[in-house]
């Protein structure tokens, strides 16, 4: 193959491809993690923050995953430890709970905090994806370079 049959955009859009095909499998890891295989599915709240997107400049095409809007997204993937608040009874009269084998009843609780484990979503799916995201662009620019 000679250099002038190179065709520059052929192989990006090969290679443009290839990215797109990883930004959605990158999003499908994600929400499988979110609905059951890492954390437990409750509103989707977590789930329908998750944006994954493919950013373009004149130096390359970057994926890209993140979390907006819901605050315990960090504390899921990163682990940590809450702190002590208070827990009050918003759409009835009264919080029902059992403590010590008994039914109670109370307008708020005070919570002591807890400490919340590592739950990664996020850096282990993008990890996962990765790991063959390298090969599977020089496959698809090479595949581009032959069909000229």
């Amino acid at each position: 193959m000679s250099e002038d049959k190179i065709n520059p955009a052929a192989v990006y859009l090969a290679v443009l491809a290839r990215a797109q095909a990883a930004r959605a499998e990158l999003e499908e890891r994600i929400r499988r993690k979110l609905s059951g295989e890492v954390l437990n599915r409750r509103s989707g709240a977590l789930a329908d923050s998750i944006d994954v997107g493919l950013e373009e400049d004149g130096d390359g095409i970057a994926l890209v995953a993140s979390s907006a809007g819901v605050a315990y997204a960090a504390i899921h993937e990163f682990g940590g430890k809450t702190g002590a608040h208070e827990i009050a009874a918003v759409g009835g009269k009264a919080l029902a709970f059992v403590a010590g084998g008994t039914q109670r009843f109370a307008k708020s609780v005070r919570h002591p905090g807890s400490a919340i484990p590592a739950r990664p979503y996020l850096s282990t799916s993008v990890r996962e994806v990765a790991e063959g995201l390298a090969a599977g662009l020089k496959q698809a620019a090479l595949e581009a370079l032959r069909k000229d």
